[in-house]
């Protein structure tokens, strides 16, 4: 009998009108594409960084998002497949590295909250939500044993809603309660739990904010060095430790 290879069939993003990335990891542009794999040409540099900030894992441009992403180096399958997609309890889990790397780098609000605070030009983020780790609930709940957690007025930083409470804001335990789940507890996070980079979070976008800025979304902080107390948006409300 005469056996045939099975046809290489690739899965490729359609977001962008010039470049394309598949699921091997390599980039091209949509005119250089195979039209009946769906295959990039294998001539350039696979799992390429091209215009990422490797330190924040935050790209300029969503194909090369993919494709750094897709670098098993960088994104281990075992921590992408249990990650829910979305936040309700019958929401799945990612089959597999590439919807993981689709979904992350299109959805990152870094691009959309802060559209006069931007760190950079990075706004297509692939970072695995530590948050998303397997830590249980109560592990967390030691963390934060003598801590008052205050959910904020909008626009309000910690310092603030602390001292509202005639308490002062905890610099070292706002670390705890930059993760999903831990803002999924106190907030509604109804339009998901995102990383960004803002001086107000960890936070939600209120209802009532303009609809570019994604309202209802929970926002974490990439870095954690970067938290403060004194930050404040006035399309957020703030989840703060007070003590």
């Amino acid at each position: 009998d005469i056996g045939f290879a099975a046809p290489i069939i690739c899965r490729s993003t359609v977001q962008g009108r010039h470049l394309i990335s598949d699921d091997n990891g390599y980039v091209c542009s949509a005119l250089s594409i195979d039209p009946w794999s769906r295959c990039c040409p294998r001539t350039g540099g696979r799992f390429s960084c091209q215009g990422c900030n490797l330190d924040s894992q935050c790209c300029n441009s969503y194909e090369y998002c993919v494709s750094c992403c897709l670098n098993p180096s960088r994104t281990k399958e075992a921590d992408v497949l249990k990650l829910k997609v979305a936040k309700p309890v019958t929401a799945g889990t990612y089959t597999n590295i590439f919807d993981f790397c689709m979904g992350r780098c299109r959805h990152s609000s870094a691009s959309v909250v802060h559209e006069n605070a931007y760190l950079s030009d990075f706004h297509h983020c692939f970072l695995v939500q530590q948050n998303s780790s397997g830590s249980t609930e109560s592990n967390f709940g030691s963390r934060l044993d003598g801590i008052n957690v205050i959910l904020g007025r909008q626009g309000e930083s910690c310092s603030s809603a602390c001292r509202a409470k005639g308490q002062s804001c905890v610099p070292s335990r706002l670390a705890e309660l930059n993760k999903c789940q831990i803002l999924q507890k106190y907030m509604r996070c109804k339009n998901g739990c995102f990383p960004s980079l803002g001086p107000d979070q960890p936070a939600e976008v209120v209802d009532e904010a303009p609809k570019n800025l994604n309202p209802g979304a929970c926002l974490y902080m990439q870095m954690d060095d970067r938290l403060t107390c004194d930050g404040s948006h006035r399309h957020t409300r703030r989840l703060c430790p007070c003590a």
